[in-house]
C-alpha cells in the first residue's frame, strides 16, 4: 500500500481527525488518542500504529516491521515500508488499530462519535 493510500484510509475511519504532533509526525486519533503516525513530510514510506498484544510479537517478527519508537510498550509497531505490505493487509491492520483506540474511549464519547458518522 502507497502512504497516501493508507491516508485516505484512515481518514474515512469513524470519528478520525488529523493533526501535525512534534513539528513533522501526521497523527490520526480518534477521540483525541493516536491511532496511526506517519511523517508528515512525506519523505519516511514508514507508518506506526497499535496492535492486539497477541500479534505484536508475531508482527515484529517479520521483516520490516519492528517496535514503534517510543510506543512499543503500548504495542505499538512501525512498517518501515508500507509498500511492501499488501493493501488488504495493511487496511486491515489501521482498522483494528482504530477499533483498539475507540474500544478505549469513555461510552459517551463513543456514542458520540458513532452519533456524528
Amino acid at each position: 500500500m502507497k502512504l497516501d493510500k493508507a491516508k485516505e484510509f484512515c481518514r474515512t475511519l469513524p470519528g478520525a481527525t488529523e493533526d501535525i504532533k512534534w513539528e513533522c509526525n501526521l497523527v490520526f486519533s480518534v477521540g483525541e488518542k493516536m491511532f496511526a503516525a506517519m511523517d508528515a513530510r512525506d519523505k519516511a514510506k514508514s507508518i506506526s500504529f497499535k496492535v492486539d498484544g497477541d500479534r505484536f510479537l508475531e508482527l515484529t517478527d517479520r521483516e520490516g516491521i519492528i517496535p514503534a519508537p517510543y510506543l512499543a510498550r503500548a504495542r505499538w509497531v512501525m512498517v518501515q515500508d508500507l509498500s511492501k505490505l499488501p493493501d488488504a493487509e495493511a487496511k486491515a491492520l489501521l482498522k483494528r488499530s482504530h477499533e483498539l483506540v475507540f474500544a478505549k474511549l469513555t461510552k459517551k464519547l463513543q456514542r458520540e462519535i458513532e452519533g456524528a458518522a
